[in-house]
């Protein structure tokens, strides 16, 4: 360190007519827009990739001549003119969402305009921001981008990462290696937020020994505005500055650190700016602090118990859960997190085991980890997974949390995934649609109707289109991999040969994502010698492109990674068979829009939902893909092709050595033969074909403009709405609702179905109805809680093997008569709409008004 180091900051000299210019740079707006990059790339298409696609630093590094230059150049003015038009309608007009819903409020202020707060622990805005891992953060940026595209109201929170995510390279021996350089602030999009007093916003959390400061940045992204939280101040020790060095660095008192300042730094942070969000959505359990904060804020001046305030707290917030198994939860041993809240629990009201009671899956096993995901789903009333398959995984996985309750009616809905559609199609396929569906695929991409004219694009002219796609693809990995052979000292030989590796012509198949053992990256190598036979066939050749990373602490996933570099390098391969180093989403974008194919083949039913799939389709590009996440949504025979059938196998061994067969099987008879298989004019028909069906039926379906759509729709607008309701009068309906509950718990052992009688002998026919009734015993539930709160049901459907009831119905009885004191007759008629071996039984579940499902108390009774 320089003893008395004085900073100074300097500014690009921008001409006047230029500003319009820089305004665009520090709005992530341009990323969506060819012609808004264009601007920047115009101005040194050197310069551009140098800086990672930066525009801040480009103008920042730009000569006062280049800058001068391009304000007195006619053209590139009346293209600025015309870029920056667009962009302020964009940033400064109203969207389909805003204006559709009644989310403004009024002027009386007697509704609160809804406002989301989007938590996520990374984003994936662009490759020049490294502040994101994979997945989860480009799924994020992505969100982000699409809120501010159909204007749902929105702001993000996050950490601003100074080393953000590892740089990878390789050794000599195809062992992942990892750097972590500094990021400078000061020449990335982010800006510090200044108070009126003109200093940096600075907010505060309490960690056990001491106080953590935190300064807060932000980034533009079109309308929406991210908030990221920075602790590399000099008023935090030098343990504490670390907090936002890296993410998922370091082990797990890192991770709560970094946890408890997303979430409830992330609650300060908004509060200090003066913004009021009505809803609190969490992308994954990382900041599920959040809600502990909300309540002990509204517990800090309030005769309210933790149960009254957790009420209100939960109906305005929202959980996605991303993770198909436990063990990629975040899971923290109970006297770590004992020993970082020992001084925050009495703000909530709780004792110590009450606190840690709320992370347990089982409340009464005092040895269970502390998981963020259990404590997210029970301060949540909306809850959600990322695909339809994954909806179903997850509500196996956290049944146990709803006791008695069948697991198709755990109360975990799914919103399937999508990309940012415009931040993923090439230049080339913009043209082209733009040219044949005019601007109805960009203004409303959801919409079925949008892509319709896809048919009416010329085959040769998609075609060619994909093949330019491709061909600058081959271009750019020979120059990434001559720069990482350069970089590892390489020989001239081997150097000379990375500018000849992969036929621009040839099938060219993409597999690209984090290395964990899970994906399987290795089943395409299962049997060496017949993949040898599929990319040596000198007539119809086949090449692949790999790339991805591990996680540094992950040693099976970088045994993967060198297998798969061990392969590139034998000699009659390594032209056609690549790994590029440094996966991110420069690279990304690269090869889902140069490749014929996107390869996926996860172990089943691990993959979440995926994504870089949909952004192969979105380019015309076809999957190769397992049918898990996503794929089982999207496949049909018309659009790509499936691995296997969607079986899922007991034996690991045996599943690899089938769905390997399966893989060779499909590259053989399948992908091959129709992508090789041409017209007189050179043009594959029938591949051609399958690329509009992936625009016509998957772009409109798999993208984030319908998924933020349904977001708002179905979990932002009831959130909203439903805490607007419970805080009314002084948060009296919360209280009344947390008060039914505590009475429903405290008798519910005493409610009993007494009897179950049903007409007919037990033999019906198809349309034939069931009459059926229940004696109920509803005893003493609360001087104020009448049969009212409960509501009795038939649950009826197939009986299966094990004695359960598939595709289940569920029907309600009515209140005929009492008959008893504390007894009640209910009746109701069920139809046998099916023929076979049917089922039903009777249950009695809470009914008060307020709540968020029946089964939100976790209480259900059966006969």
């Amino acid at each position: 360190m320089i003893p008395n180091l004085r900073q100074f900051q300097v500014f690009p000299a921008i001409p006047d007519k230029l500003r319009p210019l820089s305004e665009m740079s520090k709005n992530l707006w341009w990323v969506w827009n060819h012609d808004a990059a264009e601007l920047f790339r115009r101005l040194d298409r050197e310069l551009w990739e140098e800086s990672n696609r930066n525009p801040v630093q480009l103008l920042g590094t730009l000569s006062p001549q280049q800058l001068n230059e391009a304000a007195n150049d006619q053209g590139y003015m009346a293209q600025l003119t015309r870029v920056y038009r667009q962009f302020k309608e964009h940033v400064e007009g109203t969207g389909w969402f805003r204006t559709t819903h009644d989310v403004a409020g009024d002027v009386a202020g007697n509704k609160s305009p809804m406002l989301v707060a989007y938590f996520s622990a990374e984003f994936g805005l662009h490759e020049s921001l490294p502040i994101y891992s994979g997945g989860l953060g480009v799924l994020a940026g992505d969100h982000l981008k699409s809120a501010s595209e159909i204007d749902v109201p929105l702001v993000g929170v996050g950490l601003l990462y100074r080393q953000g995510y590892f740089q990878q390279y390789l050794s000599s021996d195809g062992w992942q290696q990892e750097s972590y350089p500094d990021l400078d602030f000061y020449n990335l999009v982010v800006e510090p937020f200044v108070g009126a007093d003109g200093k940096p916003v600075i907010v505060r959390v309490d960690l056990p020994d001491n106080a953590v400061f935190i300064r807060v940045w932000k980034v533009a992204v079109g309308r929406v505005t991210l908030h990221l939280l920075d602790t590399n101040l000099e008023e935090n020790a030098p343990a504490d500055r670390d907090i936002t060095a890296r993410l998922y660095g370091g082990g797990t008192e890192m991770r709560i650190k970094q946890e408890i300042v997303l979430g409830i730094g992330g609650v300060s942070a908004l509060s200090a700016l003066g913004i009021k969000p009505t809803v609190f959505h969490m992308n994954e359990g990382h900041s599920a602090f959040l809600a502990l904060e909300r309540i002990r804020i509204l517990l800090e001046n309030s005769p309210m118990t933790f149960d009254e305030a957790r009420q209100f707290v939960a109906a305005g917030s929202v959980f996605t859960t991303h993770t198909p198994v436990p063990a990629g939860i975040d899971m923290f041993p109970p006297e770590l997190v004992s020993r970082y809240f020992r001084n925050y629990h009495a703000g909530l009201k709780l004792d110590e085991e009450g606190f840690l009671a709320l992370g347990r899956e089982d409340v009464t096993n005092k040895r269970q980890g502390f998981s963020m995901a259990v404590l997210a789903l029970r301060l949540a009333d909306g809850c959600n997974a990322v695909s339809k398959l994954h909806g179903e995984v997850s509500r196996d996985m956290w049944h146990s949390i709803w006791p008695g309750v069948p697991k198709q009616e755990v109360p975990i809905t799914h919103v399937t995934n999508g990309i940012h559609v415009r931040s993923w199609v090439s230049g080339e396929i913009v043209s082209v649609l733009d040219r044949y569906l005019g601007d109805a695929w960009t203004n409303n991409p959801m919409s079925p109707d949008a892509w319709a004219d896809v048919e009416t694009i010329p085959d040769e002219e998609l075609w060619r289109a994909h093949e330019r796609c491709r061909e600058r693809l081959v271009v750019w990995t020979r120059q990434a991999l001559k720069k990482q052979i350069q970089a590892r000292g390489g020989t001239l030989s081997d150097i000379a040969l990375a500018e000849q590796v992969l036929d621009p012509d040839a099938l060219t198949i993409g597999f690209a994502r984090r290395f964990a053992t899970y994906k399987r990256g290795t089943l395409l190598l299962r049997d060496r010698e017949r993949i040898t036979q599929i990319i040596s066939n000198s007539q119809r050749p086949v090449q692949f492109i790999f790339a991805g990373k591990a996680h540094p602490a992950d040693q099976g996933g970088k045994e993967l990674i060198r297998a798969i570099v061990d392969f590139a390098r034998d000699a009659g391969l390594r032209k056609r068979f690549v790994f590029i180093e440094n996966y991110d989403m420069g690279v990304a974008r690269m090869l889902v829009q140069g490749v014929d194919v996107w390869l996926n083949t996860p172990r089943r039913p691990y993959e979440a939902s995926g994504t870089s799939g949909m952004k192969a389709s979105a380019n015309g590009g076809l999957n190769l893909s397992v049918l898990d996440g996503w794929w089982v949504e999207g496949y049909d025979p018309s659009v790509g092709w499936a691995i296997g059938r969607g079986e899922q196998y007991a034996d690991i061994e045996v599943a690899d050595s089938v769905e390997a067969q399966s893989l060779y099987d499909t590259l053989e008879r399948g992908v091959v033969p129709t992508f090789y298989e041409r017209n007189t004019g050179g043009v594959p028909v029938e591949w051609v074909k399958r690329m509009k069906a992936n625009l016509r039926k998957l772009a409109p379906f798999f993208n984030t403009n319908r998924m933020v759509a349904q977001y708002g729709e179905k979990l932002y607008l009831p959130a909203h709405q439903r805490s607007r309701t419970l805080m009314a009068d002084n948060y009296k309906p919360a209280i009344e609702l947390a008060h039914t509950k505590a009475r429903l718990r405290g008798n519910w052992h005493k409610i009993k179905v007494v009897g179950v009688s049903h007409s007919g002998s037990g033999h019906y026919k198809v349309g034939e109805s069931i009459n059926v009734e229940a004696l109920i015993e509803l005893p003493d539930l609360g001087t104020d809680l009448g049969t009212v709160e409960v509501r009795v049901q038939i649950y009826s459907g197939p009986v299966t093997s094990d004695q359960n009831i598939d595709r289940p119905q569920v029907t309600e009885l009515s209140q005929a008569s009492q008959v008893a004191p504390g007894r009640y007759m209910y009746k109701g008629t069920i139809v046998c709409r099916n023929s076979g071996r049917q089922g039903f039984g009777v249950r009695v579940l809470p009914g008060g008004a307020n709540m968020v499902t029946a089964f939100e108390p976790g209480l259900i009774q059966w006969g």
